[in-house]
């Protein structure tokens, strides 16, 4: 039953990686955008919610925490780019819940890697426990706001879509060409390509968020929440600077 189950692993983490580069690459708001990020929404919940599974069968309590919130921040992007400007819901309240545990399990597991013999939980050192720690700290400081708020809309919103997808997609990719550098060629690990692979989604998310943050444009597109009124805004744009 394993063998399966690593196969879609495997498979959903090629997708996943493909499709998030594609994504990010692309047009924010355009259709081929909207088609790349459903693939990889799809990909990485199979990712993680696969990983997971995997993890507890091999008793890796790091990677189920790892799993976890790659899931948890893929599917509240997803929420927060199909949702309607502002509203929440009960879902919002049980993603707050689940973030909040990650965050106490990260804080608590580096405390005691810090202060332990070896200097280890679980075979990690204390620092990817409170990197990891940190970013749910984060997301879960962003739930809270959202939710006293009633909902977030215009470019707080798009930024919140575009943090949490870059991050989950640097979780993934670090997995992928850091954990795992020897099934890469040689020239790829002596060149640093692997390193640049692996934190390319960071740099992506930083640009982008400058973007969304700076450019009037992009702020009035992450404004609206429907297709139809971004190609409206993005034609009257276009006009404009004619």
């Amino acid at each position: 039953m394993r063998s399966p189950l690593l196969l879609l692993h495997i498979i959903a983490g090629t997708l996943g990686m493909l499709s998030g580069f594609v994504a990010a690459f692309l047009l924010k708001g355009s259709r081929r955008h909207g088609l790349a990020g459903k693939v990889f929404v799809v990909a990485m919940l199979c990712l993680s919610a696969s990983g997971v599974y995997l993890a507890l069968m091999k008793s890796q309590p790091g990677n189920v925490l790892g799993g976890t919130l790659t899931f948890y921040l893929v599917a509240t992007a997803w929420m927060t780019a199909r949702r309607r400007n502002g509203g929440t819901g009960i879902v919002d309240w049980g993603a707050l819940l689940v973030v909040l545990a990650l965050a106490a399990v990260e804080m608590t597991c580096t405390f005691e890697a810090a202060t332990s013999p070896t200097g280890l939980k679980y075979g990690y050192p204390a620092w990817p426990f409170a990197f990891l720690g940190s970013v749910a700290v984060l997301a879960t400081v962003g739930d809270v706001r959202m939710l006293v708020r009633g909902g977030i809309s215009g470019t707080q919103r798009l930024a919140r879509h575009l943090w949490r997808m870059c991050f989950a997609l640097f979780i993934a990719a670090s997995s992928i060409f850091l954990a795992r550098q020897q099934i890469f060629p040689a020239f790829m690990r002596k060149t640093g390509t692997l390193f640049f692979l692996s934190f390319l989604p960071l740099m992506l998310m930083i640009f982008w968020l400058v973007r969304v943050s700076f450019t009037n444009k992009w702020r009035a597109l992450g404004a609206l929440a429907h297709p139809e009124e971004k190609m409206k805004i993005k034609a009257n744009l276009k006009a404009a600077t004619v």
